[in-house]
């Protein structure tokens, strides 16, 4: 797919210039190359495009043939729907978060508040909602990815902070009702080994996934949030015992030592991983009640190892700049009160904008993220030069100041 020519009037403005010389500056601006719509617009054209009703959006729109063709994965359209409600558009915001209370109730096997990682994009009806897969022609088959018909506890978080803010925007209690039960699904991957916490959550096909035992700084994190906002729009206390367990997972995390919190822990999850991960130092403190105030010294250690290209990496594996995370670190400098270094950051995700308005997953031609592959150990996950939704969704938050996990303009 290719993005309009910024161009296409300048052909027009050529042909009227022989009217004279007050043609010229009509012509000088008409040259010009269009202004793409801001991130907030286009995720509502996005999100608008469809013919009415509930719609998945498509995680990386310009995806060929492939695992990633008309995927939309879970966490890409939640932090979506929270982007279009931090954006003043809730309706838009709406036709996502009834995909998500869709496919609660009509996944073609699992009827008990639990998610997919990813969907087939498009329009979602009440029928078995579609799940993600391509046409494998060296097989003869169509073929699902593990991962995308699995259920990770992080994006389960997502989906209920998503439902949490719509709760909010709109009053309709369908979507608290809906992150109540998935609420009610997470609560269940609760672990007691090591530092407690949440789990992966699962990975492979119905009817006996695994579960995955490694646990996640960034997921738990998410998941603070996302129970102290149940606690919240419900009046019942009851949830914040397994928030205070996510954030007790997230605390016994950080190291004094490098003044950063690992990424996690390794599949026995007792054992931290040691990998300094972007996410894995913002979230805490955008999501979790004083711990910008406790833990705040991780944003100079952000800043000091992962600073690439004018904005910031995936990791310390470095090798560009990335596009969700930068987004993510000028949220928390704006709403920790530094706005230059939140404006700089700001101004460095310019150079990922697409003609459209959508962003770039990274400005590298592939961002190595330092984490394998659950579906192949043997490979590095990475991020690709693409148009990716996520990646847009994050840069209208930060525009916005609009903090996704408390749903206010504030730090918890």
């Amino acid at each position: 797919m290719h993005a309009a020519s910024p161009f296409r009037w300048c052909r027009a403005a050529l042909l009227g210039a022989v009217a004279g010389a007050a043609a010229l500056g009509c012509l000088i601006l008409e040259c010009c190359p269009a202004t793409p719509p801001d991130a907030c617009s286009y995720l509502a054209n996005a999100a608008g495009s469809r013919s009415g009703g509930a719609a998945f959006l498509a995680s990386y729109p310009t995806a060929g043939k492939g695992p990633l063709h008309d995927a939309a994965f879970l966490y890409d359209n939640a932090l979506a729907a929270i982007a279009l409600v931090g954006c003043g558009k809730p309706h838009e915001a709406a036709r996502i978060g009834d995909a998500i209370l869709l496919a609660l109730d009509h996944d073609r096997y699992w009827h008990d508040g639990r998610l997919r990682n990813a969907y087939q994009a498009g329009p979602v009806g009440t029928g078995s909602v579609k799940l993600a897969g391509w046409w494998d022609a060296a097989q003869n088959r169509w073929v699902e990815d593990r991962y995308q018909v699995a259920s990770d506890s992080g994006n389960m978080a997502w989906a209920m902070l998503a439902l949490l803010a719509l709760d909010k925007a709109s009053g309709d209690r369908r979507y608290l009702e809906g992150a109540v039960r998935i609420g009610n699904r997470v609560s269940r991957w609760i672990t007691n080994n090591g530092p407690g916490g949440f789990s992966g959550g699962t990975l492979g096909y119905e009817p006996d996934p695994q579960i995955e035992p490694w646990k996640s700084t960034e997921h738990n994190s998410d998941l603070a949030a996302a129970f102290t906002g149940l606690a919240r729009a419900t009046g019942d206390r009851q949830w914040l015992v397994p928030a205070r367990r996510a954030q007790k997972f997230v605390s016994a995390m950080w190291s004094a030592e490098c003044d950063c919190f690992a990424a996690g822990t390794g599949e026995d999850g007792v054992t931290p991983n040691r990998l300094l991960a972007l996410d894995a130092q913002v979230y805490p403190l955008l999501a979790i009640t004083g711990a910008r105030k406790q833990y705040g010294a991780a944003q100079a250690t952000v800043e000091r190892k992962l600073s690439d290209n004018g904005g910031l990496s995936y990791s310390d594996a470095r090798a560009g700049l990335w596009t969700e995370g930068t987004a993510q670190f000028a949220l928390l400098a704006e709403l920790s009160g530094r706005k230059n270094a939140a404006n700089g950051l700001i101004q460095a995700l310019s150079k990922v904008r697409a003609a459209d308005g959508s962003y770039y997953a990274t400005d590298a031609r592939e961002l190595p993220t330092g984490l394998v592959l659950d579906t192949d150990s043997g490979q590095t996950r990475k991020y690709f030069h693409i148009p990716h939704l996520a990646a847009t969704a994050w840069v209208a938050i930060a525009q916005r100041r609009y903090n996704p996990f408390t749903q206010t303009h504030e730090l918890p």
